[in-house]
């Protein structure tokens, strides 16, 4: 036979498990909240911006060729940027205890499209060192790419500076608390619904009707044999009290 579950029914697993859904869901926010506040370690991002230029003389003009070859060209910088020619000097410089790929994987070199401008950007945990390393990395490329490539026009447009309060950029504590808000009202409905379904006990009348199929002619009311027991005991006992006052 068929199962169809009505609305009614929906809310009403809902409004029964609903204690269970509220702890399940304050329990992995401030999980989250623990962990995004105390446990983990704050990361902060410093960022230089480096213009890159093929050598010219005074008498050159630009011209649409030229520059779509420096376009070209960004994507070979990006890639000497992170490159140990570039990253062990770096090291060298800044005396950092960490390998080139361990390096590399703190720094992210980007361009915007059509743009001659690169972007370096360097993660760390110390806010200081982020912004040392990115204008290490800034320097160093403006006098290394000389040597390895044919270009001699580099400048730094824009330097890593560190502010008076540096935000790091993760952990993002709000937002970890409320995805995992999301997460556990989603995992609270689900366990909810969950149990609902194992739950094969029989409650009502209902229940008896879509387990076996038959309709129900008759139910039995619950006595309770205590009350009752009382309510006929006291007018036994008062009689008894009367007839002994009365002898």
């Amino acid at each position: 036979m068929e199962e169809t579950i009505s609305l009614k029914e929906l809310f009403q697993t809902l409004k029964k498990r609903l204690s269970l859904i509220i702890i399940i869901t304050a329990i992995a926010t401030a999980t989250s909240g623990i962990v995004s506040y105390f446990l983990l370690t704050p990361v902060y991002q410093s960022s230089t911006q480096i213009l890159v230029n093929q050598s010219k003389s005074d008498q050159q003009i630009y011209n649409s060729g030229e520059l779509q070859a420096n376009l070209q060209l960004i994507n070979t910088y990006n890639v000497i940027i992170k490159s140990p020619a570039i990253l062990d000097k770096v090291i060298e410089k800044e005396k950092l205890d960490m390998s080139v790929g361990a390096l590399n994987e703190l720094v992210a070199v980007s361009s915007e499209q059509n743009s001659q401008v690169v972007n370096v950007s360097v993660q760390n945990e110390d806010p200081k060192k982020a912004a040392d390393i990115a204008n290490s990395i800034a320097t160093t490329f403006q006098s290394e790419i000389s040597d390895i490539m044919n270009v001699d026009n580099v400048s730094i447009l824009t330097q890593a500076q560190l502010g008076e309060n540096p935000s790091p950029i993760k952990p993002q504590p709000v937002l970890n608390m409320a995805i995992a808000f999301v997460v556990g009202v989603m995992a609270g409905v689900g366990i909810a619904f969950l149990l609902e379904y194992l739950d094969n006990t029989i409650k009502t009348e209902q229940d008896i009707e879509k387990q076996l199929g038959l309709p129900v002619l008759g139910a039995i009311t619950t006595i309770n044999m205590d009350d009752d027991m009382k309510e006929q005991s006291t007018p036994a006992t008062i009689r008894t009290r009367g007839e002994s006052v009365g002898s």
